[in-house]
Order: structure tokens, then sequence, then C-alpha cells
């Protein structure tokens, strides 16, 4: 099974650039948590240490296509070094605002513009791939790995920023995510062999060309509700699991979930992919939503393991057929703000289902939570099966 992950990453240069590139994306799983244990823990407010999070997580997803356009543009090496030192600058001032009790608007603000500079290191890696791979079958197992490899990091980042902040100090997840990020990104911007042109014109290139949005914009739209199905899904479970009295079940809960993504992920990157990314990323929409019609009117902790390990399976097969439709339809020079554009919108949507569902869990008890999950994936599938198929990128492809 692993044999042709093995074949991938002894592509020349593949290995540094994945190595990489994970220490560089550790931030992701690690930075948002880890605000609302530092506020949480000076301030004694949950209410503070939300709102510093949430701006730090909604200025990241604004910030990550302008971002990205900048890089397409300019190149890797020469932008990611300046953006990396933005973001450890900017994460650095807010671990010292928070520390020196300064007034909220300025956490507030420094953490926008952590957020805003946040590399969008998956957007750079997969971009590296499709510039190595180019239209090769192996496109879709470099696909695959990177999926494994979100997993992987949204498994071991929270934990390890909650020991950090618990058992050292409040900003040492904070601290060790800036590191990691920063080393990580520095890293990467130095490895030229494997580095995608610059298109802009200080690249030498021509102008930009069009994005593709006729092609690209149901499948932004459906990722808005697909993130916000998971947004809802997650503190629903949370939820849930306190209702139960055991809050401790709720990360082992949300880990098996991670766990079925990750062996889907897995298994589909070994596998020959004969539908179009398109076709498959709709399916995958379809699947997710079936996967959520049971949870409303499940509440013992038990019967939940097996669906969320259901729900799981579905999670990997439709981000990796976004991404592959996305790869399809935009040019080689926008390649990495169109990835930053549907992760952008993901990201949106998970802010937005959390923060709905926390109403509705408030007013209609844990349970209710999962409706919200449930009326997302419905929109979303029908975002998804809404546009696009007579929609020609700019590569010509169609669905």
């Amino acid at each position: 099974m692993f044999a042709s992950y093995a074949s991938l990453l002894r592509q020349p240069g593949a290995l540094k650039f994945s190595v990489s590139g994970l220490l560089a994306r550790l931030p992701i799983s690690m930075v948002s948590l880890g605000l609302v244990v530092l506020v949480s823990a000076k301030t004694s407010s949950y209410g503070l240490a939300g709102t510093v999070s949430a701006a730090y997580v909604v200025l990241r997803a604004v910030g990550s296509p302008l971002q990205a356009r900048l890089v397409d543009r300019h190149g890797q090496h020469r932008t990611l070094p300046w953006i990396a030192g933005l973001n450890a600058a900017a994460l650095g001032g807010l671990v010292v605002a928070v520390e020196v009790d300064t007034p909220l608007v300025v956490p507030i603000v420094l953490a926008g513009v952590a957020g805003a500079s946040s590399p969008s290191i998956g957007s750079y890696v997969r971009a590296r791939w499709s510039h190595m791979l180019g239209r090769r079958p192996e496109l879709q197992t470099a696909f695959a790995l990177e999926a494994v490899a979100d997993e992987l990091l949204f498994m071991v980042g929270p934990p390890v920023v909650t020991f950090l902040a618990t058992g050292i100090s409040p900003n040492a997840g904070i601290l060790v995510a800036l590191g990691c990020g920063l080393v990580g990104t520095l890293v990467l911007a130095a490895l030229r062999d494997t580095e995608p042109p610059a298109h802009g014109r200080s690249g030498g290139g021509a102008a930009l060309t069009p994005l593709g949005w006729p092609a690209l914009l149901p499948v932004i739209a459906a990722s808005v509700g697909i993130g916000t199905l998971f947004g809802a899904f997650d503190i629903s479970v949370i939820a849930l699991a306190t209702e139960a009295g055991a809050t401790a079940w709720s990360g082992v809960l949300l880990a098996i979930t991670a766990t079925g993504s990750m062996i889907s992920a897995a298994v589909l990157g070994t596998r020959t992919l004969r539908k179009p990314p398109l076709t498959r990323f709709r399916i995958g929409a379809v699947a997710i939503t079936a996967a959520m019609v049971p949870l409303p009117f499940v509440s013992h902790l038990g019967l939940l393991v097996p669906i969320v390990f259901l729900t799981g399976l579905t999670i990997s097969p439709t981000m990796i057929a976004s991404v592959a439709r996305v790869e399809e339809v935009v040019p080689n020079n926008r390649l990495s703000e169109g990835i930053a554009w549907s992760t952008s919108a993901l990201v949106s949507g998970i802010a937005l289902g959390g923060a709905v569902a926390g109403q509705v869990i408030d007013g209609h008890g844990a349970n209710a939570g999962f409706f919200v999950s449930l009326t997302a994936g419905v929109l979303a599938m029908m975002l998804a099966w809404s546009g696009g198929l007579r929609a020609v990128g700019p590569r010509g492809s169609t669905p």
C-alpha cells in the first residue's frame, strides 16, 4: 500500500519540501487553540479569548488568497521569508501584549495581523507537487499524501499545544508554533529546485491570467457549506460529550473522525481514480451530508463511535477532489491562489458553523447542533451540483 507513497517521495527534492512543509504548517492546528488557552489563562475570560482567536481565524481566511497571489506573482523564495517574518513578529508581539496586560484592542489587532500573514503552506506545497508532476496520475497520490498530513497535524497539534500550555506555560504553545512555522517556512522557501516559477511581471512573465471563476465558484461556495458542517459537527460532538458527563470523550471522538479521514486518504492515494474531480467532489458532498443524517438522533456516546468514524471516511476523498478540481480549472500561474480561495472558504465555514451551532446548542441542546451540520451539508450538496457542468477552466478542462 505504501509503495506508491515511497515512490512519490523519491522524486528529486520531494521529501525535503514535504517535511519542511509539514513543519511549517504545524501552527495551523495549534495557534487558534493556543490563543484561547493563553488569553483565557491571563484574563479569566473565554469571551475575550474567543474574540482574539476569531480575529486570527477571520483575517487568515481573508488574507490567504491575497497572500497566495503575491506568492504566485513573485515566487515562494522571494515572498515567504517576509511573510513568515511578519507572522512571527505579530505572534511574538501578541504574546508580549497579553503578558503585560495591554488594552484588548492591541492583542486583537496583532491577532488579525498574525492571521493575515499566516503562510498558506498547504497551498504552496500542493503547488510544488503540481509543478513537479504535471498531469501525471501520481498527482492524485500527492494530494492524498497532503490530506493525510493535514489530518495528522490536527491529531497531533491540539494535544501538544494543550500539554505545553498547561504543563509548562500558557504562552508555550504559541511560542512553539511560532518557532516551527518560522523555521519550516524559511527552509521551504530556500528549496529553489522544486519551486514553481514566478509568473508576475517581476518574475519575467506576463500579467496574471483570469482565475476561471465560472468553474471555480461552485467548489468555493460548496466549500463554505462543508466547512460550516465541520464547524457545527465539532462543537456538537464536544457539547454532547459534555452533556453526558464525559467531556474527555470529545477528544476521542474527534480523533476517531480524523483517523477515518486519514485511512480513506491513505487508501485513495493508492488507487487509480477514473471519475473526474468535479464528479468526485459532488459525490463526496452527498456522502458527508448522508453521514450527518443519524447524528441528531444519537445521544449514546458508544453509538456515536462508528458514526463519526464513517463520517471521517467521507472527508478526505471530498477534500482531495476539491483540490484536484481547483488544480484542473485554475491556470498554472495562479494555482496557489486558487487553492487558497478554496481553503479560505472552508475555514470561513468552520468559523460560521461553530458560531451558529453554539447558539443552537445553548437554546436546544447538543443534538440540535447536528441539525446545523445537516442543513449546511444539504446546502453544500446543492451548491456543488448547481454549476460547473459546462464550465471550462483556463486550461480548457471540462468536468
